[in-house]
């Protein structure tokens, strides 16, 4: 096991020195200045050439762009992700300081669609073929073609400023203040609904599969109860191949909270990489892309780690 932990690690390494790579060209390449976008805020008159080209010198945008890739990295091995163009902060402690709001509406999100899609897809799988089966998977559809932000206007509208129940935008502070509690409600039961359509097909398929298996009809040989048969013998089988995918949506969800982030202004790393986008602020992009990335790459890691203690007969070795 740990020898296959190390592996993955190695693995993550190469795969975030990748992102780094191709988003580092990619934002050089495309089209756009920089020093165009500062300009405003270094005065409020006309700017010659001689201070557009010492605002270059001073981000070493005037050096040759594998110089300023090498410089990159040499910084990212120092844990330094350079300052902020626009604001002239460190990006590093931007991202410390916004990561705990997206980890949070990620994880709420994720609770969301776990506690809509299991006891969902359970109870269309045991009844099968009949109308409830057949309304939810309705109802699952609906969940994965309904627009993320589509969803998230439509329940602004409803919930804040048709009835005035929950707050519009914003963070209200630890979710187990009762303010905190109210602005996590509709991003993460925003973004929960696709993901929730998605578990409940899965969770549907999956229980389907097991529940043919010749060991149940033993368990219920042996007198036990239906419920202790779907829910204890048959649901622990049936979690592997859902795990698989709660791990690919939890690093779908840190990139989707983009979105949705933006839509209800939360304060997460996916608004502060939409203004990096916007501002042309290379340092605020590459360090939003490559947090967004080493935390799908972790969380992918835990899965498979899950895996041997859910099921003891899946080993690394």
């Amino acid at each position: 096991m740990y020898g296959y932990i190390v592996r993955r690690i190695l693995t993550g390494i190469l795969v975030a020195f990748g992102v780094v790579t191709l988003v580092f060209f990619l934002l050089h390449i495309a089209p756009g200045d920089p020093v165009s976008m500062l300009i405003p805020l270094e005065t409020s008159g006309g700017v010659g050439t001689e201070i557009a080209d010492q605002i270059r010198a001073k981000y070493g945008l005037d050096k040759p762009l594998l110089i300023q890739y090498v410089t990159y990295l040499e910084r990212l091995v120092h844990l330094d992700f350079g300052r902020s163009i626009n604001t002239r902060r460190p990006v590093a402690s931007a991202l410390i300081a916004r990561y705990p709001a997206t980890l949070q509406l990620t994880f709420c999100s994720l609770l969301v669609a776990i506690l809509i899609a299991l006891p969902v897809g359970i109870i269309s799988a045991v009844y099968q073929n009949s109308l409830l089966d057949n309304v939810t998977r309705v109802m699952a559809l609906m969940g994965v073609s309904l627009p993320s932000f589509w969803l998230g206007l439509l329940l602004m509208l409803l919930f804040s400023l048709k009835l005035g129940w929950l707050p519009a935008s914003g963070h209200g502070g630890p979710l187990w203040t009762w303010e905190g509690l109210k602005h996590m409600v509709m991003p993460a039961v925003t973004l929960g609904t696709a993901v929730s359509g998605i578990l409940m097909r899965l969770t549907r398929s999956s229980m389907l599969e097991v529940l043919r298996e010749d060991y149940l009809n033993t368990a219920r040989a042996k007198g036990l109860s239906e419920r202790v048969v779907i829910y204890v013998h048959a649901l622990k089988n049936a979690l592997i191949p859902l795990i698989t995918v709660l791990g690919l949506q939890f690093g779908g969800l840190l990139g989707g909270a983009i979105v949705i982030e933006t839509i209800f202004a939360w304060p997460g790393v996916g608004r502060y990489a939409i203004q990096g986008i916007t501002g042309k602020d290379f340092p605020v992009v590459q360090g939003s892309v490559l947090a967004i990335s080493l935390g799908f790459i972790i969380i992918n890691l835990v899965v498979d780690v899950i895996y041997s203690v859910i099921d003891p007969r899946i080993t690394y070795d």
